[in-house]
């Protein structure tokens, strides 16, 4: 078969790697019909995640059927659709247990292109089956469920309910990509009194607008001083990091008001100062964290009733052989004005950008 493979920071290539097998009784073979790619996939190639092996097959994110299961499986067989999670879980350990299933010490968490081969080839191996795909109900389409996988609950758990979103809050969320697009749907569950996007691109502000920001803001032209103006002088009660570098998380830290929370959602391949010595007397709360998924039953729910906007995050279609076509547009967002792309549909479809909640 073939799939993406991570040769070292700045080198990759679609080519032939060995069909995955089953290697432990818990395990599944899932031929891959759909799959996406993620930021975190472009910090691997820049070397920002040095636990990636070179030799890795990428991706943590599909739709598929499964083809083979281990002995333990009970929860699929094979020719059932399935949505497989960006996390693994073995569902024995303490953090398992717990929900935490981001933080699996019993071989799971991220393992899915990070340390064993992932989602973007021709079929994946899914270990610890059981708990790490979902069968997919019909009015689900794979454009839509594949973003079930990691983008929407990332947005939700580790940016909307780690924040602590509540009526009447001012919600600030600093990127507006697919992560931070997911945070200002699933925000507006929550009745916010109004969202704020900061980005540089105008067609990501653009889209944070249809996705329900109330307001934007252009992050070259002091978004502080917009927030300010909007919440009297308070600062925002919610502020959601979804970029990953040291200036967005820092700008985060200055517009979220005393008492207020700051979500980071973003992935970090350098180090962000820490200003506690504005920060220790504003009983500032900062949370950081892997999504868990613990959500998705309740967002494969909602998407299934036409709840949340899953399609419209989709902006470019690609065959699953033209990976690094896929590759060079979604890294170039704001050339293209890619949000996510979604490789596996059996035609390279470019659709204008016109998200609806």
């Amino acid at each position: 078969m073939k799939g993406y493979v991570f040769h070292g920071p700045g080198q990759s290539a679609w080519e032939e790697v060995p069909d995955p097998s089953v290697q432990e009784p818990g395990d599944a073979i899932v031929r891959v019909d759909a799959v996406t790619i993620c930021g975190t996939d472009l910090h691997i190639l820049k070397g920002d995640v040095p636990e990636v092996r070179p030799g890795t097959v990428l991706g943590h994110e599909a739709v598929g059927e499964i083809v083979e299961t281990g002995a333990d499986v009970r929860t699929v067989r094979p020719g059932d659709r399935v949505l497989v999670s960006c996390i693994t879980a073995c569902g024995r350990c303490r953090y398992c247990r717990e929900g935490m299933y981001g933080q699996c010490r019993g071989g799971g968490g991220w393992i899915l292109g990070h340390r064993v081969d992932g989602t973007q080839a021709e079929y994946v191996r899914v270990p610890f089956a059981d708990l790490s795909v979902y069968p997919l109900p019909g009015a689900v389409a794979n454009e839509d469920a594949v973003l079930l996988a990691d983008i929407f609950p990332t947005g939700y758990e580790v940016g909307v309910l780690n924040g602590r979103v509540r009526p009447g809050d001012t919600v600030v969320v600093v990127g507006a990509g697919p992560v931070g697009l997911a945070a200002i749907a699933t925000a507006r569950l929550f009745a916010p009194e109004r969202i704020v996007a900061v980005d540089l691109a105008a067609s990501r502000l653009q889209a944070a607008k249809e996705f329900g920001a109330d307001a934007v803001a252009d992050a070259s032209e002091d978004p502080e001083q917009l927030i300010e103006d909007l919440t009297g002088g308070l600062g925002a009660d919610v502020v959601i990091e979804a970029v990953g570098v040291p200036q967005t998380f820092e700008l985060c830290a200055r517009v979220v008001r005393p008492g207020g929370h700051l979500a980071n959602v973003g992935v970090h391949g350098a180090p962000a100062t820490l200003h506690l010595e504005d920060l220790w007397i504003k009983n500032v709360t900062i949370t950081t964290g892997l999504v868990d998924t613990h959500s998705t039953p309740t967002l494969l729910r909602m998407a299934s009733a036409g709840r949340l906007p899953t399609r419209r995050l989709v902006t470019h279609t690609f065959p699953l052989d033209h990976m690094q076509e896929a590759y060079d547009v979604f890294g170039n967002a704001s050339e293209t004005g890619a949000l996510k792309v979604v490789l596996g549909v059996p035609q390279h479809e470019v659709v204008a950008v016109q998200p609806t909640v």
